[in-house]
């Protein structure tokens, strides 16, 4: 499983995504929906206003999930309840403290460029 730091990633880029937050986490999610990726199942947390650009819920392999305050508690809370049913995790974010959080959970931690270079 793959869990995806919304706010991260989009971060990752210079590219305006301040002025439409709701707008970035929507390219995002289609992004995510259509990359040929090795992990069955994908997790991107939305908290604050991205949670606009993109309904919770599934589409195929791709979930989203509404973070409803701190989007790393959501973040670590995925993690820690997809390991606990046996599952390999990676979470994706540059968050020091929420990497720590998560590695101690059993999870591996990659950066938001990682996944952008998966994405292109």
């Amino acid at each position: 499983m793959l869990v995806v730091d919304g706010a991260n990633v989009v971060g990752a880029t210079p590219d305006g995504w301040w002025k439409d937050r709701a707008g970035a986490a929507a390219r995002l999610h289609g992004r995510l929906a259509v990359a040929d990726t090795s992990y069955d199942e994908v997790v991107l947390v939305l908290e604050g206003k991205a949670r606009g650009g993109m309904p919770a819920g599934r589409d195929a392999h791709l979930r989203t999930v509404h973070a409803p305050r701190d989007g790393d508690a959501t973040i670590a809370a995925q993690a820690e309840k997809a390991l606990a049913a046996g599952h390999q995790v990676v979470v994706v974010t540059a968050d020091r403290l929420l990497a720590r959080r998560v590695e101690l959970l059993g999870a591996r931690v990659m950066s938001p460029t990682w996944l952008l270079a998966l994405l292109d």
